[in-house]
Parts: structure tokens; C-alpha cells; sequence
């Protein structure tokens, strides 16, 4: 099905005046803009300080210094082109170099520079890696975003992939049910192709990216339904961002609408320390604050959601952060450490593991 108009040009965008557009033309030569007009229906043109606004319109704040390109060190998991291995189960296919629309906090901004060139649209070497690890049991396609690929492209891959007896689940990742769930709900081929290879046995996951409540429209609704009906699980991962998502009520009104559309809330992500991140930090006390907060106000279903930092060395999951200190776990490991136990100094202004004294103690960087 033809995916909605898409804006790559801010100048062209009639809703900003033309001394914003001027301000933000060094913004968007460093950092890509797409933007389709579905979303661009939900921002509140009228409040500068809007939610969905933030998430895809560039600010002058991402030239800020800050972070840098790859904070988790990602170009230390590849074992083949577009291939990544980093936890014993799981490999990730970084399928595609697009999304719906671009996340102005994405954590793989590196992908969408013209001198990067991580995915790969022939995945047949990924997927020879995969069939020869046979403890690798389940596979992520991302990227970008894995349902931005045309459905024949799709196809291909997933059928492959089900070709390799030990892989038993098949993740794609997408924030298209937000971004463009049209894509969704409308193109039987890919509800065919979903259908077809989730099964009782070796389940489709989608890996979706609702940020916050109001995304969550109607459209979104029958895309979740759509996936549903498809024998698709649909689970939910956001980063709690200052300015987007960083209000307890919201968090909340996101876990119970979430749950209500049968979406599991899988994770609550630290903002990974990205060049141009800058504006979304949140100390880690004020993150899990926000976390616990929201969590007393939904049920058992939405406290499900494990807060957690996708660290270099792996997840780690923040049990809790009182009276100075951060009381950690690895939830996963790239060294087999899972469920090591931390308890670290935690400063006022910590904002990410590497902010925690003594945290180089507990791992070793990759070479």
C-alpha cells in the first residue's frame, strides 16, 4: 500500500514560520528530517512545547555538545554485514536505514549519515551467520525501521529466517503503529505474511515505539488489532524523555492504555547519551522517580515494564535509587553476568551508568 506523504525538507513545512525554518537549517544539515503527514496531524501546532512536536521537529539544542554517535558501542556486536550478536539468544538484522518518520532522540542517528553504512539490504549473510549458531533462538530486524521495507522484502527475510530450526521467534522492530499504522492495517500481503509465520510454536513479535499516550489513536488502534489478528504479540519500549514523557500521569495513562489494547509495556529506557540528546536528559534519580510514581497509579498488568540502560556491557535493569545510591542488576549481559547485583554512589547529576563512580569495576569494554 503507498505510504503517506513524507516531508524531508523542513523548509517545505508550512506550520514553522520562515525565521524557524532559518534557525534550524544547521540543525537538520547535521541531523536528517522525515516527516509524513499523518503525524504531523497530531502535534499541537499552537503549544511550542508539545509532546509529539519535540519527538520530530529539530530543535537548536541538538547542536549542542553532547554524547556521541554510538553510546553503547554497537560497532562491537557485528559478526557479519548488517549482523549483530551481542547476547547468546538473540541476533539483530539491521534491515533497513529508514523509519516513518526520524526521532529527533534516536539512538542510532549514526545510521542516517550518507558515511554509514551499518544495514544492508541484502541480509543473506546475517541470516548464514544465524543458521550456524544454533544457540541463537530468537532474531530482531531493525534499523531503522524493519516495516518500512516493502512487503516482498519483508517476505524474504522472514521466510529465510524460518528456514533455521533453532529460531523460534521473530522480532521486528518499528514505531510505524505510531508513525504510520495505515502501512499496517492495510496491507493484507503483510497481515498474509504475518499470519502465515506466527505460529503457535515460532511467534512474530512486534517491538513497538509509543512514546506517549496520545499517539495512541484510533488508526493505532486497529493497526494493534490488525497484529492481533494476525497472531502477532505486540509489545511496547519507550525512553522517558524530559519534555515528552517525563510526568508520572503520563507515564501512567501510557501503561493502562497500553495494557487496555492488549500491548504488553515491556521497557522504560534511560536516554542512551547521543550526540544531539542533549534536551531529553533526565537524571537517573528523576527517571526512576517518575518510573515508581507512575507505576502506584496502574495495575499489576502495567507494572510489568522493567526500567532499564542499555549499556555497552548490557541492560541493566535500575531496581531502585535512594539515599544516594543506584541499586542495579544486569537484567542482560554481554559477559554472561546476568543478574549481577550493583550498588553504586549516585550523584545528583547522574544521568547514565558511566556517571556512576566505580562503575568501571563491574565491566570491561569490548574489543
Amino acid at each position: 500500500m503507498p505510504l503517506p506523504p513524507f516531508l524531508t525538507k523542513l523548509e517545505k513545512l508550512s506550520l514553522l514560520s520562515e525565521e524557524e525554518k532559518i534557525s534550524l537549517k544547521s540543525v537538520t544539515d547535521k541531523f536528517v528530517f522525515r516527516l509524513n503527514d499523518y503525524y504531523l496531524q497530531l502535534i499541537d501546532w499552537s503549544n511550542p512545547a508539545d509532546p509529539l512536536r519535540k519527538i520530530v521537529i529539530p530543535s537548536p539544542e541538538e547542536l549542542e555538545e553532547y554524547g556521541r554517535w554510538d553510546a553503547s558501542d554497537e560497532d562491537k556486536n557485528y559478526v557479519a554485514k548488517g549482523c549483530q550478536h551481542k547476547y547468546a539468544t538473540t541476533a539483530l538484522l539491521i534491515v533497513s536505514e529508514v523509519c516513518g518518520a526520524y526521532c529527533r532522540f534516536c539512538f542510532r542517528k549514526r545510521l542516517f549519515r550518507s558515511d554509514v553504512h551499518e544495514s544492508h539490504s541484502d541480509a543473506s549473510e546475517g541470516i548464514e551467520y544465524i543458521r550456524n549458531k544454533p544457540e541463537i533462538n530468537n532474531v530482531l530486524l531493525t534499523g531503522g525501521d524493519s516495516l518500512i521495507l516493502a512487503t516482498p522484502k519483508l517476505a524474504w527475510i522472514i521466510e529465510q529466517l524460518r528456514t533455521i530450526p533453532h529460531v523460534k521467534i521473530i522480532r521486528l522492530g518499528s514505531k510505524l503503529p505510531a508513525f504510520n499504522p495505515m502501512r499496517i492495517y492495510e496491507d493484507q500481503e503483510l497481515l498474509d505474511l504475518l499470519k502465515q509465520h506466527s505460529t503457535e510454536q515460532h511467534r512474530i513479535y512486534v517491538m513497538a515505539h509509543f512514546n506517549h499516550p496520545r499517539e495512541l489513536t484510533t488508526e493505532s488502534m486497529r493497526a494493534i488489532q490488525s497484529l492481533h489478528n494476525a497472531g502477532v504479540i505486540v509489545v511496547n519500549q519507550t525512553p522517558i524523555l524530559k519534555g515528552v514523557n517525563d510526568n508520572p500521569s503520563v507515564l501512567a495513562e501510557l501503561l493502562d492504555r497500553l495494557s487496555w489494547a492488549g500491548v504488553t509495556p515491556y521497557y522504560f529506557f534511560v536516554n542512551r547519551p547521543v550526540a544531539g540528546n542533549k534536551s531529553f536528559v533526565l537524571s537517573l534519580e528523576r527517571v526512576y522517580n517518575l518510573v515508581e510514581d507512575a507505576k502506584a497509579k496502574t495495575s499489576g498488568l502495567g507494572k510489568r515494564v522493567k526500567l532499564v540502560m542499555s549499556h555497552t556491557s548490557g541492560k541493566i535493569e535500575i531496581l531502585a535509587v535512594e539515599d544516594g545510591k543506584a541499586y542495579l542488576k544486569y537484567h542482560q549481559s554481554r559477559d554472561g553476568n546476568y543478574g549481577k547485583m550493583m550498588i553504586l554512589d549516585c550523584p545528583e547529576d547522574a544521568a547514565w551508568f558511566d556517571d556512576l563512580p566505580g562503575n568501571t569495576l563491574h565491566w570491561d569494554m569490548p574489543t
